[in-house]
């Protein structure tokens, strides 16, 4: 059985940073694609930044550079830094996991199988 819990969310200032972890179990996750989203209200459910078993990245455009996707093999554990933030930022952030090596570019919520229950970013002006 696949379980993704993540944390770190937290309320911050606008221009502020966190780090995000996904812990995982039941699942390798330098064999696999994963992901970060993010649920904005108002809007549907987003991809934010995925990762590749092969390390490879890729970024939604709205990221501008402004968060880091990576992770700990050892600890099999995936991170988001989020820097820079803007009130707009803030949703529920989700780690997920596909069960193929490669990421899909673009890529959808259709293509991860796994999900966590998400970890809230708030981000005041």
């Amino acid at each position: 059985q696949v379980q993704l819990v993540e944390s770190g969310g937290d309320s911050v200032q606008a221009g502020g940073s966190l780090r995000l972890a996904c812990v995982g179990s039941g699942l390798k996750f330098d064999t696999v694609c994963m992901g970060w989203f993010r649920h904005v209200p108002g809007k549907e459910r987003e991809g934010v930044a995925a990762i590749g078993a092969l390390g490879d990245t890729t970024y939604a455009d709205f990221v501008e550079g402004r968060f880091t996707i990576s992770q700990d093999n050892a600890k099999n554990t995936l991170y988001l830094e989020l820097n820079t933030l803007k009130p707009e930022d803030s949703g529920l952030y989700y780690c997920a996991a596909t069960v193929t090596v490669y990421c899909a570019s673009p890529f959808s919520a259709r293509s991860f199988a796994y999900w966590g229950q998400g970890t809230q970013v708030t981000v005041s002006s």
